[in-house]
């Protein structure tokens, strides 16, 4: 999470959506960079809500934007997927390196979730609060740079984002019948991304 005083404006990480080349970018332009640990870093609305909001209305002021960005469904949920793929994580819970992309799927769409595939939501990260808090403006990971050109408006600056974080590659394959699972079950992730412009 990034908070510019000066611009009155706040970007919410939301976890798989090139959030860490963007805070490496623009970290030493912000009032207040929050980088860890994740629950902080990758804060939801819900949690900005209670825990941050009331210290930026009090000190910033009450008019101040916030905004992030969403992945795809699909492609946030294999970003995980590759993510989780990764050495340091052998051996553990959390480690998609022995399965495919679609037993990844299946877990994710499992009730409870198994460990690794208890990533969350993208639609729950975002979701509004009841008081009114929400994010005013949220850019699609695939048009990155229409959020890098609102950014450099916003805050006066040239941003070249770094490659960070970058997962491996895999095979991504979903057979037809998984993928319409997916889409029905996760609905609220994929009329969001639907409804961005």
């Amino acid at each position: 999470m990034l908070i510019f005083s000066k611009a009155r404006l706040v970007f919410l990480s939301v976890p798989k959506t090139g959030t860490t080349a963007i805070e490496q970018a623009l970290a030493p332009h912000a009032a207040i960079a929050v980088v860890d640990p994740p629950e902080l870093k990758h804060a939801p609305v819900y949690r900005y809500n209670r825990f941050f909001r009331p210290m930026v209305e009090k000190f910033i002021g009450p008019d101040v934007e916030t905004i992030a960005v969403m992945r795809e469904p699909v492609s946030w949920l294999s970003s995980w997927y590759r993510y989780r793929q990764r050495p340091f994580l052998a051996g553990t819970p959390q480690s998609t390196a022995d399965m495919s992309f679609a037993e990844f799927i299946e877990g994710y769409l499992g009730d409870p979730r198994p460990v690794f595939a208890n990533v969350g939501s993208q639609a729950k990260f975002l979701e509004p609060r009841p008081n009114g808090t929400s994010v005013d403006r949220i850019f699609r990971y695939e048009a990155l740079d229409d959020c890098v050109a609102y950014l450099e408006d916003r805050l006066k600056v040239e941003i070249v984002l770094p490659r960070a974080n970058v997962s491996p590659e895999a095979d991504l394959s979903l057979p037809g019948p998984l993928r319409a699972r997916l889409a029905e079950t996760c609905a609220e992730d994929f009329a969001l991304w639907n409804g961005l412009g």
